[in-house]
């Protein structure tokens, strides 16, 4: 399925319909594809919210006859989830204090729009988790459903204790004690259900359950039945919550001689054979143990990745058997390093981790360093042979924030990776902890100098996607689009990561970067006789870019390429925002024979005025209309509506995020040009759909 931010459903209450364009634009320039409604009265905002599903509501603070608090009333008389920001003209403290208690979420300030997208993403982050929230109980309390049916229907003994007493048995294990009733059983104490021999035995085993907190921990033991009959059991305890509550599942079975003998083997499949030391199954089982707790208990651990440098020479040097000696060797050195209570494991080949908790993460760095010394300095004697050897060490800290356990390894192999990045250190040996804010957090501070970076890098990829003529005319279009690679590997859009109203330098140049790439790849494409068109976006920087006409004239000439093969895309909220930008912008482009599309469209508060003045060959209607027209008839009217109205004016018409075939027949049937999506090809980085298989 196609990746894409989902669309912010937003509800505006302002006297000025320029204003409220502007908060749409606001959101849409930073990257959220934003469907608006101007609330103008009470029962036009009871009407929206009885018949919509709304994600923000956005208000200014100004005298009218239907005021922000009357709106606050309805959403709380309707019971509505719906993030409220009231805009105000002044940072008034008293005001502020008087609106949240009447339910909104925030004030700020109108003309402080930096602040109030850190509002509204915090907002819709906090709306989008307790929506999840909301869905996984639902599923939790079908999941208890079914796992009570299991309970009851299972042949294993099973109970649930709290504070020592039964608060739940299945048959098995009533049956298997001798009660018939569940009732009778729950007046019982677990330790009750014990021959005398056994009481103090269960004391010591459940204090040391509590203290270690260890699932599937077993007891030997005597059970006594309700008839004075003594077997030999095993009780096996874990954690567990039933109904909502906190407590024990005992699972007892008749005692078997082999319980030696799956403790061994259980240890067997979390050791590493060569070594000794846990492997990476247990090492993944831990790791993901310690996050959660770490969650739970609002504790610091730590986690290091070993990488031994240069491990593919070693092996050839010294070959696969003298290899494994070494690592051995190895393995022991690390051994003697490692603290108590920590998990030492090895991880592939060449690697090995160190995992603590509770554990700071500067310690932990401490104590890499001290590794990392300690076999920089060994000198490993194998079979009469020296052989010496040195590690770069990756760090990182496991938090309350902390990502699931296949990311976390991803953090420290990355410092580890960062190693070599150093100066005097490119063949490893060194130590670097991960700092989150370096490798992941794109924000206004150091967004464009990551931007930057990635061009200088030449991490910047081109990506294609088809956009078919649904009417079968054999016609080559694709739409390029950029990607960015973070310092992960990950692909991002680099348009992401600018801020909202930050320096125009950095989007001009990522636009100039793309339209010279693409024009270099299009004209080696058609020279191999294909008639094709690219689809080509740009922002409101380079609307305003009065050179860049000029420039696009002279790579056209030194690429030999015509100008009617590229359509240059404007978005709706940009060409809003700049309409006589966005009307010379479209006149110039013209005059180079190339063509202009809008994309996004249907989503200002009033689409069609940007047409009156802004001449157009192409409109991309707003993805978020693909995927309400699959949900309801309403959409799929408004849809066949707004195209009609377009191609009566002239304008070929565009629907993206096409994913599933179910879509295709209303689309045919509303009068669609053009469709683009997953369900045709995903962007992929060289043009090679088959058009003729249409």
């Amino acid at each position: 399925m196609q990746k894409h931010k989902s669309t912010v459903h937003l509800l505006i209450m302002d006297p000025s319909q320029n204003d409220a364009e502007s908060l749409v634009s606001l959101l849409r320039n930073s990257g959220r594809a934003t469907r608006a409604h101007r609330v103008t009265s009470e029962e036009d905002l009871d009407e929206a919210i009885r018949t919509g599903q709304w994600d923000l509501f956005l208000a200014r603070d100004a005298e009218s006859d239907f005021i922000p608090d009357d709106a606050l009333a309805i959403i709380r008389r309707l019971d509505k989830d719906i993030p409220f920001v009231l805009l105000t003209e002044t940072d008034d403290p008293d005001r502020a204090l008087a609106a949240m208690k009447a339910g909104a979420q925030d004030t700020v300030p109108a003309r402080e729009t930096e602040r109030l997208m850190l509002v509204i993403r915090r907002e819709l982050a906090s709306l989008d988790e307790r929506r999840r929230r909301r869905i996984l109980e639902s599923h939790l309390r079908e999941a208890e459903q079914r796992c009570q049916l299991l309970l009851e229907s299972s042949k294993d003994a099973i109970a649930y204790v709290n504070d020592g007493m039964h608060i739940y048995a299945n048959y098995a294990y009533m049956d298997f004690l001798g009660y018939d009733d569940l009732d009778e059983l729950m007046c019982i104490p677990l330790l009750d259900t014990l021959a005398p021999q056994s009481q103090d035995e269960l004391r010591k085993f459940m204090k040391a359950f509590s203290e270690t907190g260890e699932d599937g921990m077993k007891l030997n033991c005597v059970a006594r039945r309700s008839d004075d009959q003594d077997i030999n059991i095993t009780m096996t305890v874990s954690a567990a919550t039933y109904d909502g509550e906190a407590c024990v599942q005992v699972v007892i079975q008749p005692e078997r001689n082999d319980v030696e003998l799956q403790e061994k083997i259980r240890e067997i499949s979390n050791q590493d054979l060569l070594t000794g030391l846990y492997n990476r199954q247990h090492l993944m089982e831990r790791l993901t143990s310690t996050i959660a707790t770490a969650g739970e208990k609002n504790e610091t651990g730590a986690l290091a990745y070993i990488g031994i440098d240069r491990f593919a020479t070693l092996k050839n040097e010294l070959g696969i058997a003298v290899t494994d000696l070494l690592l051995r060797d190895l393995a022991a050195l690390l051994e003697k390093h490692t603290e108590e209570d920590m998990v030492l494991a090895r991880l592939s080949d060449d690697a090995f981790c160190l995992l603590a908790l509770p554990y700071e993460e500067q310690s932990m760095a401490r104590l890499a360093e001290t590794i990392r010394k300690a076999v920089e300095d060994h000198l490993f004697d194998i079979e009469g042979r020296s052989a010496q050897m040195t590690v770069s060490i990756g760090v990182a800290a496991i938090t309350e924030n902390a990502p699931k356990a296949p990311d976390l390894l991803g953090r420290v192999h990355t410092a580890h990776a960062a190693v070599r990045k150093q100066p005097g250190h490119e063949n490893g040996n060194g130590v670097v902890v991960y700092n989150p804010a370096e490798y992941e957090k794109l924000d206004d501070a150091n967004s464009l100098d990551a931007i930057t970076k990635a061009l200088e890098e030449n991490r910047f990829r081109l990506l294609f996607q088809p956009i078919i003529n649904l009417r079968g005319e054999g016609e080559e279009h694709y739409e390029a689009l950029v990607r960015m690679l973070d310092m992960d590997g990950k692909e991002v859009s680099p348009y992401d990561f600018l801020p909202p109203a930050g320096p125009s330098d950095m989007a001009t140049r990522i636009d100039r970067w793309v339209v010279l790439q693409t024009i270099k790849q299009l004209s080696h494409h058609r020279s191999r006789g294909h008639d094709t068109r690219l689809f080509l976006n740009v922002t409101s920087e380079t609307l305003q870019d009065r050179t860049f006409t000029q420039w696009l004239s002279v790579a056209l000439k030194a690429a030999r390429l015509p100008g009617d093969s590229l359509i240059f895309q404007v978005r709706e909220g940009d060409a809003n925002s700049h309409l006589k930008q966005a009307r010379e912008f479209a006149s110039s482009i013209r005059e180079l024979h190339c063509k202009v599309s809008l994309s996004q469209f249907g989503c200002a508060l009033n689409p069609f005025n940007t047409l009156k003045h802004v001449d157009v060959d192409y409109v991309k209607i707003d993805g978020s209309f693909t995927e309400e027209i699959q949900k309801n008839e309403e959409a799929k009217d408004q849809v066949k509506e707004m195209v009609q109205s377009l191609q009566s004016s002239g304008k070929l018409t565009i629907i993206p995020l096409v994913e599933n075939a179910s879509v295709l027949a209303t689309l045919w049937q509303a009068g669609v040009n053009y469709i683009q999506g997953y369900y045709l090809q995903a962007p992929v980085p060289e043009m090679n759909y088959d058009f003729g298989d249409q």
